[in-house]
């Protein structure tokens, strides 16, 4: 596939098809034989992974990383398990917060409609008899 075709495929700009290539986070894409970009399966499957973990807000650093251990063969197992693992725990950390902060949400959201519908806002929990 030509670099265009990789950049609609996943919606993202030639450009950042480069500098994740250029700065390492996906390692160097198939070329031609004149030098032109031709990104096969296993390269396309980098470039997923790179996106879901931007996507996720992974730093570009744990990337980085990871496919500079990758590249050193399968010795680096161990390391990379960890960085794996230890990413997890940041994005498990993450969602907890993002799940406090969508009940938060959710009880503002349903006083206010209550509010619409009753005509009066109450904050506080009614008490159960």
């Amino acid at each position: 596939m030509t670099i265009k075709e990789v950049a609609e495929k996943y919606h993202i700009s030639q450009d950042t098809l480069r500098y994740y290539e250029r700065i390492k986070m996906i390692p160097e894409v198939t070329r031609t034989s004149g030098g032109i970009r031709d990104y096969q399966e296993e390269d396309l499957k980098w470039v997923e992974l790179a996106i879901c973990m931007r996507s996720a807000g992974l730093p570009i650093e744990a990337m980085i990383e990871y496919v500079r251990l990758f590249q050193q063969g399968d010795k680096t197992i161990p390391a990379r398990l960890e960085l794996l693992n230890s990413q997890m725990e940041i994005l498990k950390e993450q969602k907890n917060n993002i799940e406090k902060t969508m009940d938060k949400l959710s009880f503002k959201i349903f006083r206010y409609e209550e509010a619409l519908r009753t005509g009066k806002l109450i904050w506080k929990k009614e008490k159960k008899e």
